[in-house]
């Protein structure tokens, strides 16, 4: 069977007008696909408040360093350090959706991590790769909570996987 079409689409806080746009549309983005998700998780260490985030910057900051003030795991060779939150609770949704665009790593999984759904790296870029259908619920759903689907995410192409045995 033929994978379904995907489309990437940029998610950089410096796009939106406000970073507050760009949280509220990984908030729809977690409600819609929260059937296909697993995880989310991000890079705890060397969190940092990027200058675009306004509106939640104190609260922000008390989550920041009430993670700052936890033990650090120990390290070990080939372990990632991760923080995971669980996409079922409201209130971890909403520090997952500010902490990531604070994280050098924040990713949210299909299940069996066989796909990324979104991503943060380096603190500045992010990224969408959304299947065609969830793509069309998620855009109605930003729609239908009167948010405005970016311009160059209406536009942008969708397409089609390379074959596994390809891939290599």
């Amino acid at each position: 069977m033929a994978e379904e079409a995907v489309t990437t689409l940029r998610a950089e806080l410096r796009r939106f007008g406000r970073a507050e746009e760009a949280f509220a549309l990984l908030e729809t983005f977690l409600e819609v696909a929260r059937p296909r998700l697993e995880t989310a998780a991000l890079d705890p260490r060397q969190l940092y408040l990027p200058e675009e985030m306004t509106d939640d910057r104190a609260v922000v900051r008390e989550l920041i360093d009430a993670i700052g003030n936890e033990p650090a795991p120990q390290r070990r060779l080939l372990v990632v350090a991760e923080r995971s939150y669980d996409l079922d609770d409201v209130q971890a949704r909403w520090d997952f959706t500010r902490l990531a665009y604070c994280s050098d790593l924040a990713t949210v999984w299909s299940q069996r991590r066989r796909t990324t759904y979104f991503e943060v790296t380096d603190k500045s870029r992010a990224t969408y790769w959304l299947p065609h259908t969830l793509k069309i619920q998620y855009f109605d759903a930003i729609a239908a909570k009167g948010w405005a689907v970016p311009e160059d995410w209406l536009n942008a192409p969708s397409k089609t996987p390379k074959p596994w045995w390809k891939r290599f």
